[in-house]
């Protein structure tokens, strides 16, 4: 079963940090998982929240922010002082960080709360310029989304994402196009997660970060876990 370091090494360092990211690229795990907003003045930036509120000593959102201005927050210290000085990366920085590793990288498009026009080609174009977009499996809780993407980038995996317990899930997942459904572990645990996977759904679960929530998913036929204690997952699978 794979492994994807759920905004890096996110347990122990500030999620969504070039230092979370650089201790996932050290290990020998599948890939990283991240979350791509856009600035006011238009910068791709690494960041989960559509605020900075709790993940900073700012305050506010994102896309009402330029990239100084987010650039002079500190990202780092709520998680420890240790890392007191960590500034909100951007995606061009990422990429950079993960270009000669072996991992795919999972782009988390934030278009669910704030739709971010023509995000999608921004990202896209990115990636091409870097030559990375093989590298990639795109995913959003936004579903117009899923669909946009499915459609400019019709060689990648385009993941929805789903926090809800649904039935019919792979239905649904016929019905957007994609045979990639990323689910949360309380959904994963359902009937309807095992029906997809036995009709052929790649499953991808969030956040699984117990041995014995990784052993059950290994059993249910997941194709891959996000997890915030990659090295935790990978040194069990792997023993």
């Amino acid at each position: 079963m794979k492994i994807f370091a759920h905004r890096g090494a996110s347990g122990d360092f500030p999620e969504n940090t070039l230092c979370s990211f650089r201790e996932a690229a050290r290990l020998p795990i599948y890939g990283i998982e991240l979350d791509v907003q856009r600035t006011k003045d238009g910068v791709l930036v690494i960041n989960h929240d559509e605020r900075i509120n709790r993940t900073s000593n700012g305050e506010g959102y994102i896309r009402d922010m330029t990239f100084e201005e987010l650039r002079s927050y500190d990202f780092g210290s709520w998680k420890g002082e240790q890392f007191a000085g960590e500034k909100i990366p951007t995606l061009q920085e990422v990429l950079e960080l993960f270009k000669a590793t072996h991992h795919m990288i999972n782009i988390e498009l934030k278009t669910d709360v704030f739709s971010y026009q023509g995000i999608e080609d921004e990202v896209i174009a990115l990636l091409v310029e870097n030559d990375m977009l093989d590298r990639v499996v795109f995913s959003s809780f936004d579903h117009e989304m899923v669909e946009r993407v499915l459609k400019k980038a019709p060689q990648n995996e385009v993941g929805a994402l789903f926090m809800k317990i649904l039935v019919n899930l792979h239905e649904y997942g016929v019905m957007i196009g994609t045979d990639a459904l990323h689910v949360s572990l309380v959904a994963a645990k359902r009937e309807a997660v095992k029906t997809a996977i036995e009709r052929g759904n790649i499953v991808r679960v969030y956040t699984v970060n117990t041995i014995e929530d990784y052993d059950l998913m290994k059993k249910l036929g997941v194709e891959a876990v996000f997890t915030d204690y990659p090295e935790k997952l990978y040194m069990h699978g792997n023993k």
